[in-house]
């Protein structure tokens, strides 16, 4: 079992940055692979990107390509979503996902455990 929390998000105007953190506890995280995943109001949840368990693979929706970067950091149980050029339609609740595998891919029900999620806003 493993245990979630998203931080990070907030209210940020177009063009900004925010890093988002996923910190799980309860288990080693270097044996799971982490997504995340977003969704926005009115909207079903997307695939954002996702990270294999030590970080050497990493895949990327086409919306977020080029502008969001995962990163881990296993010594301190942490992933990383760092966004940058934020857009509007960026907009949305961001959920760090994770499943007991090296890789996991786009589909969200491959993951097993869900943080709780966080806001991001992005304001024109």
């Amino acid at each position: 079992q493993v245990q979630l929390v998203e931080s990070g998000g907030g209210l940020v105007q177009a063009g900004g940055s925010l890093r988002l953190s996923c910190a799980a506890s309860g288990r080693t995280f270097d044996s799971y692979a982490v997504g995340w995943f977003r969704q926005a109001p009115g909207k079903e949840r997307e695939f954002v990107a996702t990270i294999s368990w030590n970080g050497g693979r990493t895949y990327y929706a086409d919306s977020v390509k080029g502008r969001f970067t995962l990163s881990r950091d296993n010594a301190k149980n942490t992933v990383y979503l760092q966004m940058n050029s934020l857009k509007n339609e960026d907009t949305a609740v961001y959920y760090c996902a994770a499943r007991r595998t090296w890789y996991a891919g786009t589909a969200g029900y491959e993951y097993n455990y869900w943080g709780q999620g966080t806001q991001v806003t992005v304001s024109s």
